[in-house]
């Protein structure tokens, strides 16, 4: 099961919108291509995750996992979110043990969905 790094390109943080120029969350997204997802990975970049109001935001999702949205993320987080994507990556349900996660994942966590079809 290959695991989606969704990146939102429209976050603005924030920031006023100009003419010229990548908003923060493109400029996210380019970092952490720039860095290359870790195995298993595919970064995708979205045009909104509807957290607007916190910064930028990435998710986590595979099929039969739980998924995961994070905000308030620079283009300076973008090597944690990448170890972050691999933990969870090699975690078969997606859940990672709280420990294990980088400090921006345990503190910057907007929303945890349960897998599809799962019994809640």
């Amino acid at each position: 099961m290959a695991v989606t790094l969704l990146v939102c390109t429209t976050c603005r943080a924030g920031e006023p919108v100009q003419d010229c120029g990548d908003v923060p969350g493109a400029r996210l997204a380019t970092a952490l291509e720039a860095l290359g997802a870790p195995e298993g990975v595919a970064i995708a970049r979205v045009e909104c995750l509807s957290a607007c109001s916190q910064g930028c935001a990435v998710a986590l999702s595979a099929p039969g996992r739980w998924s995961y949205v994070y905000g308030r993320m620079t283009e300076a987080d973008a090597p944690d979110i990448l170890a972050g994507a691999a933990r969870y990556a090699a975690a078969p349900d997606g859940l990672v043990p709280w420990r294990d996660r980088p400090a921006i994942f345990r503190k910057q966590s907007l929303a945890r969905i349960p897998p599809i079809g799962e019994p809640t």
